[in-house]
């Protein structure tokens, strides 16, 4: 027999060993996408590496982060992680638009190793907080359906948006300067939101393009991947292997959605206005972009769409598993029977829709890994202060708060935060 048959016949064995010891079909799905698929520089879908835990992942706004943030709750909570959370005072936000300061988060939830609520993001005072060794990640979308959205979420809640007449965008964008009023409340939600979010300054001039290549430059260096909401399963292939994570550990339900009726409709020559108005988040969004489509290259694309593929043959496994076969309806927050998982409402004139379960339900969020799926990003909030508050008081009875955070008294003396 030859060296190349032997060759094959061990290897036969092995991987047919490992099946049985796995003990499942889907780990022979992964062995063979592996074998078919090898990356040089990146680990295998069922990764030997030790799983990477200290991640800061900038929460930006309407760009499907709220899903992103429940897959980073449920592994802290797996792995018994902690996640800094906001004072309750600031409920699931570190006060934003303020710029993130320590001082916004809760001592029951340091040292912290995992953080993902919103924040305007301030990596000095970050550092604080993580470990050295924090790996830097957030989603853009792009700002054309992004700022449909900021605008049909928030126009209640943004001056600059409430005084458009009968709520319209096209109105909008043929005076943007006639409404947009920077120093109104809430003014962040509607003009370069993207470039704000990530700290950077909104109002600047899109003619001075030093300003925003530099910022570009800068952020480049500090985030190890940027996703891409519109290819967010392609971004989560990317997540796992930056990560060593299983394939597992990134499963997901979509949370936060609106209802079609919430949606607006645009015409044809709409995205171009919003890109001029927002040419620096439109600047921002195409340079991360064309990097994200990089590293997927650097991957190889056929073997990317073969990871996604297990992705959501997994995820389905999971629905099955969790649900009996399909999700639970998704309904108005209203309809909804158990409060744990209605989602929080900006304003009547927009339904975002949850997940409802029978009647006659007994299923707890509390306990319930299956309903962590899709509990809105509020409610699990509370949740994971609630349990990271008992292990606090329980690992350490007789100690004082740590100093970083603000006393509990003095948060109602501080200005309420806007939506």
């Amino acid at each position: 027999m030859s060296r190349l048959k032997i060759f094959l016949v061990l290897l036969a064995v092995s991987c047919l060993s490992l099946m049985l010891h796995q003990g499942g079909h889907f780990n022979w799905n992964v062995m063979s996408f592996h074998l078919s698929c090898p990356f040089h520089r990146s680990p295998p879908p069922q990764s030997t590496k030790a799983k990477h835990t200290s991640i800061a992942f900038l929460k930006t706004h309407k760009t499907a982060s709220s899903t992103v943030q429940n897959i980073l709750f449920r592994f802290a909570e797996r792995h018994n992680l902690t996640v800094a959370l906001p004072l309750q005072g600031y409920d699931h936000q570190f006060r934003y638009p303020w710029s993130f300061s320590v001082r916004f988060v809760h001592p029951h939830t340091v040292p912290a190793q995992v953080i993902t609520n919103h924040m305007r993001f301030n990596q000095q005072e970050l550092r604080k907080l993580l470990p050295n060794d924090t790996l830097y990640l957030t989603i853009l979308r792009e700002p054309a359906t992004m700022f449909e959205s900021l605008f049909s979420y928030y126009n209640q809640n943004c001056a600059s948006f409430k005084r458009v007449p009968n709520g319209s965008l096209e109105a909008f964008l043929a005076e943007p300067q006639r409404y947009y009023k920077p120093d109104a409340g809430n003014s962040m939600f509607a003009h370069n939101t993207l470039l704000f979010d990530l700290g950077g300054e909104n109002d600047h001039s899109p003619a001075d393009d030093s300003y925003i290549t530099g910022f570009i430059k800068q952020m480049d260096e500090i985030f190890s991947l940027v996703m891409i909401s519109e290819y967010f399963d392609e971004s989560l292939v990317l997540l796992r292997r930056l990560l060593s994570w299983d394939l597992e550990d990134i499963l997901y339900v979509k949370l936060n959605m609106r209802t079609p009726e919430s949606k607006l409709k645009m015409s044809p020559d709409l995205p171009g206005k919003i890109r001029k108005w927002n040419s620096l988040d439109a600047k921002l969004y195409d340079y991360f972009n064309a990097t994200f489509w990089k590293k997927l290259q650097a991957l190889g694309l056929d073997c990317v769409e073969k990871e996604v593929d297990l992705l959501r043959q997994a995820q389905d496994r999971l629905i099955r598993g969790c649900f009996g076969g399909s999700l639970p309806q998704l309904r108005s927050s209203s309809q909804i029977k158990n409060k744990d998982l209605r989602p929080w409402q900006p304003s009547s004139k927009v339904a975002i829709v949850g997940y409802d379960l029978p009647y006659n339900s007994t299923r707890n969020a509390a306990s319930d890994p299956c309903l962590k799926l899709i509990i809105p990003e509020v409610q699990y909030t509370r949740l994971l202060l609630r349990s990271q508050s008992l292990r606090y008081r329980k690992n350490y009875p007789l100690r004082a708060p740590p100093s970083v955070g603000v006393s509990a008294g003095s948060v109602r003396h501080l200005p309420k935060r806007p939506i």
